[in-house]
C-alpha cells in the first residue's frame, strides 16, 4: 500500500510539537483532515495569523501584536516592581490568573544587551524591586546573582518567589531539594 504522503507530513508536523507523540499526532491529523476539515482550515488560518502578526515586545520581551505590549503601555500598573521571568509564556500565566500588577521582563539570555535593556527599563520606571519568578535551580540562581552583580542601582531590592511544597502534595512525594528549601524558608503562622 502506498503511503499517504500529505497525511504522513501532517502527522510528522504534529509530532514536532512539545508533548505530542506518534499516537496523539495521528489522532490530531485524522481529526482535522477527515473528521472536521473546517476546524483544520480554521486552525491553519489561526496559525498563519499568529506567525505573521505576533512578535516580542521591544521593552519587556512579552508576546504582542504591536511594538510595545499592553502591559508596558498600561499606566495603571505598578511601575515600581518588575517580575523577571524566563519565557513570554510565563507572563501569560501571571496575567491569566491576575496575580501580579507590576511590569514584566523576559530574561531568556544573559548577554550585555539584555542587561542594558533591563537597566534602562528600571531607570525609566523608577523601579524599586526586581522579583525573580524563575524555575528553581542552579542556573536560575546563577542568573539572579549575575543580574544583581551587573545592575547596581541604589536601594533596588532583589527578591524571588517562594519555593517549597505545593498545596495538596504529601511530604513523601516531595524531592529533597524542595523539602529542604521549604523548611529553610519557613514562615510564622
Amino acid at each position: 500500500m502506498k503511503n499517504n504522503t500529505k497525511f504522513d507530513e501532517l502527522v510528522a508536523t504534529f509530532e514536532k510539537l512539545p508533548g505530542v507523540g506518534k499516537k496523539s499526532a495521528l489522532r490530531y491529523a485524522y481529526h482535522i483532515s477527515i473528521n472536521d476539515p473546517f476546524l483544520g482550515l480554521n486552525l491553519a488560518n489561526s496559525i498563519e495569523n499568529a506567525v505573521r502578526n505576533l512578535r516580542r515586545c521591544e521593552v519587556c520581551g512579552a508576546i504582542c501584536e504591536d511594538e510595545i505590549c499592553e502591559v508596558c503601555c498600561d499606566t495603571s500598573r505598578d511601575r515600581e516592581k518588575i517580575c523577571i521571568v524566563e519565557s513570554p509564556k510565563d507572563i501569560l500565566i501571571f496575567e491569566e490568573n491576575a496575580i501580579f500588577d507590576g511590569l514584566y521582563f523576559v530574561l531568556d539570555s544573559s548577554g550585555d544587551e539584555i542587561i542594558t535593556k533591563l537597566q534602562r527599563m528600571i531607570e525609566l520606571n523608577g523601579v524599586k524591586e526586581l522579583i525573580f519568578a524563575m524555575t528553581p535551580g542552579v542556573n536560575s540562581d546563577m542568573l539572579m546573582l549575575y543580574v544583581e552583580d551587573k545592575i547596581s542601582i541604589p536601594n533596588l531590592k532583589f527578591s524571588k518567589i517562594a519555593q517549597g511544597i505545593p498545596t495538596g502534595v504529601s511530604v513523601d512525594s516531595i524531592d529533597f531539594i524542595s523539602l529542604s528549601k521549604a523548611l529553610k524558608d519557613r514562615v510564622g503562622i
